[in-house]
């Protein structure tokens, strides 16, 4: 079984906007994700008082990124289940890299908006590009003298890996995503430490070999993905 190990093209742009503490553009194939990050001066209930921060994420779709309309949230009256679990992913997992002490007693919201031909990835292309705008707000905290150091410990990105009847796939769009045998989401920083797996073996079952050779997979493109991260933040090596 061969390798498709190629990334589709990325593009990462930053401070697209103009009154967010942060944002971010990013590209991935066909799927784009717009990224804001807004700080607001307090916590959620459960943390009042003990002088930690928090980081939180929404998610949504523009109503005609599909072949049909999709309600709106507030149309419906609740989330619909996949938004749901997307934002709790994006907040999980930029909280995993987060020194919440060193955040102090307030809140960075990422809001997420995916405007343009859902291709795949749109969970993926989301957390890579919504730590690019939350370190932007950590900056911003930074050169306010908000906080005394930054509050992030390292780099993280996430990428999908799949396996087709024939291929090992990096990065699936959507047409490898909706045949693939086994579809996984990564999540990982820049030291190779892992902060989220999501595998199914939606076609069929795979060993624990195949997995060593998913992650393997997976952890090139994020390399790259942070590479690409760094650069639009003018962050070196």
């Amino acid at each position: 079984m061969k390798n498709n190990s190629a990334l589709r093209d990325v593009s990462i742009k930053r401070n697209v906007l103009l009154y967010p503490e942060g944002s971010c553009l990013i590209e991935v194939g066909n799927t784009k994700v717009l990224i804001t990050a807004t700080i607001e001066e307090k916590v959620p209930p459960f943390l009042e008082g003990k002088l930690e921060g928090w980081v939180t994420a929404e998610y949504s779709m523009l109503p005609r990124d599909n072949k049909h309309r999709t309600l709106r949230g507030f149309t419906k009256g609740k989330l619909d289940g996949r938004s749901a679990e997307i934002k709790r992913l994006i907040g999980r997992s930029l909280r995993a890299i987060v020194n919440r002490k060193a955040l102090g007693p307030r809140t960075i919201i990422l809001d997420c908006v995916m405007f343009y031909k859902g291709d795949g990835g749109t969970l993926c292309a989301s957390i890579t590009g919504a730590f690019v705008a939350l370190y932007d707000a950590c900056e911003y905290l930074l050169e306010k003298e908000m906080i005394d150091e930054m509050p992030l410990n390292g780099f993280l990105a996430a990428v999908s890996v799949g396996k087709s009847k024939d291929d090992y796939i990096l990065d699936l769009c959507y047409e490898e995503d909706v045949s693939a045998i086994v579809d996984l989401n990564l999540v990982m920083k820049d030291d190779g430490e892992l902060i989220e797996i999501q595998g199914t073996g939606e076609g069929g079952t795979f060993s624990r070999n195949e997995l060593g050779q998913f992650l393997d997979l997976g952890e090139q493109g994020i390399k790259i993905l942070i590479e690409k991260q760094k650069a639009a933040l003018g962050v070196a090596e």
